[in-house]
Order: C-alpha cells, then structure tokens, then sequence
C-alpha cells in the first residue's frame, strides 16, 4: 500500500523532510528578448506566468514547455503536456505551485 503524501506549506515533501518542487506543462503564448534574455508568456490551464526560454532555444510560440522554477526546462508535445497537467490536478499539486483552481481569485 502507498504511503499518503507529506505536505509543507502546501508542497509535497520527499523522503527526509525535503521539500519538492514541480515542472508544469504550460503552452507558450508570446515570445519576447528583454536584455538579451527570451522570455514567454506562458500559459497553465487558463494562468498565465512568465518563464524564462533560454534553457529551451528551439522553443516558440505556440509550443508546449515544462517550467520549474521560472525556466522552461524541455518542450513536450501537447499530448504529454495535457497527461502531466491532468495527473498534478488530480494529485491537488497545482495549488501548491500557484496554478490551481483558486489562484486567479482576487486576494480578501
């Protein structure tokens, strides 16, 4: 039987307590060079954050992108992006990385 998941301040905890952040599929509206650096608008199941492309050179709009901690860091097709943004919904991970369902809600 699988152990139930460990939470801090909203994000999954691996083994020793440590504290794990998530890559999250996200599909790149525009693309922009700011200061020699490329960067996108990129889009999370209706959520639009920015993201840093350097990592990722090939990557234009219109493609899908998984993106840890500001940078994208791979593309993968739209297949793949759909499965992983639909499984970190289902495991209620979104909301840990600012992505789910209440993060658009204005603040009280």
């Amino acid at each position: 039987m699988a152990a139930a998941a460990e939470f801090s301040a909203g994000r999954p905890l691996v083994s020793g307590g440590a504290v794990m952040c998530l890559a999250v599929p996200g599909k790149i509206l525009a693309v922009e060079e700011r200061n020699g650096a490329r960067f996108a608008r990129v889009e999370f199941g209706g959520i639009t954050r920015e993201a840093c492309l350097d990592l990722v050179p090939e990557a234009a709009a219109g493609d899908y992108v998984l993106v840890h901690v500001g940078f994208a860091i791979s593309r993968v097709d739209a297949e793949e992006a759909a499965r992983t943004y639909k499984l970190l919904e289902e495991m209620e991970l979104l909301e840990a990385e600012g992505l789910g369902a209440g993060a658009n809600a204005p603040a009280e």
